[in-house]
């Protein structure tokens, strides 16, 4: 049970909130439709309402009123008080309006209650347990080494890729196939059905995300008719269901299958026949689990790779770094093991702090529990709350030289590390109970991916003008991301690591 919160008398209501001003029926959405703030710059209008009004702002939006939590004290304390079943907001609104619709599951991320604690408990061990996420890892290597044989297949004479956020939607489609269905699906392959198959799922989710970014930020009129932004976010999440079930029914019949012919293995399909055996969960939940990890994977992991790619291209200083890192832990060696991703720190601090220089969301969301305090406001249980810690990460109060990528703000044995940086300050898979179930998985992967690209590949930004960021329910850079992989002459000796 969550501990109930001392909330002093005076402290201020709820209604007292500052913030925009709020009309009827339309709230708030005024200002993403007539101005000042634009829908695809969602993370600037957050940046601006912390300016304006401090560290906690009431919004109303599609008929709900948002608290926005901006302090990391606060951020703490709503973590805090959570129950044992943490309630959420759906992070896409029109994707729960789908489900219910097509009278589907609203998926593991969207269902609250003792339902999400049974569906995540029966889960959890395979999925957070660093050895069980290890076991995947010759998996994980083989998609990353298939991955640079693909980018090098279809790089340019100048050594660029056309689209590289298809191509890096491929890799996550790949790497989420593998994990949850125990199958290649074969989207890096070339000139196959396959390959088709796998462009259209990922412009699909794309869609899926710009659209539902769009409406969020819209006058509602979708919730009553049939709109045309409406229409082709159906037509995009048809096929990606339908495709994703279609999966997850094969799989289903590839297992049962094995087992009836006495050849399965403990390693075959390692995730779902851990799923299977649970008496706690019926056929129906195994489907929602594996949709959810599936789906979820495929929509965070991209514009994270992407972010990261960018980051090592536009600054030759901290990609050598890396790189030498890495050929040092590694050495000759062929493949990645997790005693080489243990000791890569500087990748890890680097990771790091892409994801401060390019978070790839906009805000955790909880409705609270328990009534409490924040900044001197009286917090009512039930309230939505949306914690917005990235209107901090370019401040340079908090990170000298906010604007430059420098993973050593991340090294614990760097002045700014023992200086403090707030723990609820760069959370960017949440926190607590609630935490991003695929974090770990997330983590593994690009460690993987990006230390394969970098020992084949030096790569560079050939433009002059800046990338920056369009808010498409996540965060994905508002341009194709044009790096040059080219390739290494050599792969320098293994030189002396401390042990």
């Amino acid at each position: 049970m969550a501990r109930t919160m001392s909330i002093p008398p005076l402290a201020r209501a709820l209604a007292d909130i500052p913030g925009p001003v709020t009309y009827p029926i339309i709230g708030n959405l005024h200002q993403y439709v007539w101005g000042p703030f634009r829908k695809t710059k969602y993370h600037e209008a957050l940046g601006r309402l912390h300016e304006m009004y401090g560290p906690l702002v009431k919004q109303s939006i599609g008929g709900r009123t948002i608290v926005h939590v901006f302090d990391p004290d606060d951020i703490k304390t709503v973590y805090a008080h959570e129950g044992k079943w943490p309630q959420v907001p759906p992070l896409q609104e029109t994707t729960q309006m789908y489900r219910q619709q097509r009278q589907m599951s609203l998926g593991l991320g969207n269902t609250n209650g003792e339902e999400w604690y049974r569906l995540r408990s029966n889960s959890q061990q395979r999925m957070l347990r660093p050895k069980e996420v290890q076991r995947h890892l010759p998996m994980v290597n083989q998609i990353a080494q298939d991955f640079a044989q693909r980018l090098n297949r279809v790089r340019y004479i100048t050594q660029e890729v056309s689209d590289l956020r298809l191509e890096v939607g491929r890799w996550s489609l790949e790497n989420a196939g593998a994990l949850v269905f125990d199958q290649r699906l074969n989207c890096l392959s070339y000139n196959t059905d396959e390959e088709e198959f796998g462009r259209q799922m990922v412009e699909a989710n794309a869609t899926i995300f710009q659209l539902s970014g769009l409406l969020k930020l819209s006058m509602p009129w979708y919730k009553y008719v049939s709109t045309p932004k409406w229409r082709q976010l159906v037509k995009a999440e048809d096929f990606f269901y339908s495709g994703a079930i279609q999966l997850v029914d094969d799989a289903m019949l590839r297992f049962k299958d094995t087992l009836e012919n006495q050849t399965l293995t403990s390693d075959q399909f390692y995730f779902l026949q851990y799923l299977l055996s649970k008496s706690e969960l019926s056929l129906k939940d195994v489907t929602v689990i594996c949709l959810s990890l599936f789906s979820d994977g495929l929509s965070t992991t991209t514009p994270t790779l992407l972010f990261n790619l960018y980051a090592l291209a536009n600054n030759k200083a901290v990609q050598e770094l890396v790189y030498q890192e890495i050929c040092n832990v590694m050495g000759m060696d062929d493949t990645i093991t997790v005693e080489h991703i243990n000791r890569m720190v500087y990748l890890k601090a680097f990771v790091k702090e892409t994801f401060r220089v390019w978070p790839n969301g906009t805000e955790v969301s909880r409705y609270t529990e328990e009534d409490m305090e924040l900044s001197g406001y009286r917090i009512p249980a039930g309230t939505h709350v949306d914690l917005n810690p990235l209107v901090h990460f370019r401040d340079p109060k908090l990170f000298p030289n906010p604007n430059v990528h420098q993973p050593e703000r991340w090294m614990r044995s760097k002045p700014d590390r023992e200086a403090g940086i707030h723990p609820y300050l760069l959370t960017p898979f949440g926190h607590g109970t609630r935490m991003c179930a695929g974090r770990r998985f997330a983590e593994q992967d690009l460690y993987v991916v990006l230390a394969t690209i970098l020992r084949r590949f030096e790569l560079s930004y050939p433009v002059g003008e800046s990338m920056d960021q369009i808010y498409h329910t996540l965060l994905f850079p508002d341009r194709p991301v044009r790096v040059k992989f080219q390739d290494r002459k050599t792969i320098p000796k293994q030189v002396a690591v401390k042990k």
